[in-house]
């Protein structure tokens, strides 16, 4: 596993490991790397992305945040609050068949599409609850009837909402 997280030699002229040529520098046979590798999870041919955020009060923002969850000030719940837009109602054109053996279950590729709807929720950090509700649109209006939908489901306390930075949660009904 250590050779595999070294990168390979320049002169190569390749980015990651393939099998068969680590397993020829180590001197063993490639379906011991192979194996080592599903054992491990570690598919080094696969290559994610990732973005740095331009924000120049990430940090700040991050310590409050971390803050909130490690240790949230006295009489306050603390909720993370997100949501999924564009949820579609799909209805396939013909039923779905039964898995068989020496094959999986299979439907169509064809639906029609009834509606969209959008799922707000919010997790209680300190206990797990969650509240929840499903709207037609993500407009400020549906938010911020959301946060007073939350707001009566949690009368005792201080609220501190944390969320990520969407425009519908910067209006400024919402931030009141």
């Amino acid at each position: 596993m250590a050779a595999t997280l070294r990168t390979p030699p320049k002169k190569l002229g390749i980015t990651h490991w393939p099998s068969r040529l680590l397993a020829g520098r180590l001197g063993i046979d490639h379906s011991t790397v192979a194996k080592a590798w599903r054992e491990y999870g570690v598919a080094p041919w696969r290559e994610g992305t990732f973005k740095f955020s331009a924000d120049p009060e990430l940090v700040v923002k991050v310590v409050d945040v971390v803050g909130l969850y490690l240790a949230p000030p006295e009489n306050t719940i603390v909720f993370c609050v997100d949501k999924k837009s564009q949820i579609q109602a799909l209805e396939r054109m013909a039923p779905s068949l039964p898995m068989q053996p020496g094959n999986p279950a299979a439907r169509t590729h064809d639906y029609v599409r009834h509606w969209t709807s959008t799922l707000f929720a919010t997790l209680e950090i300190a206990t797990g609850p969650v509240t929840a509700a499903c709207k037609p649109q993500h407009r400020r209006q549906e938010f911020l009837a959301f946060l007073k939908q939350v707001a009566q489901a949690y009368t005792e306390g201080q609220l501190h909402p944390v969320m990520d930075n969407y425009a519908t949660h910067k209006t400024p009904e919402v931030k009141q």
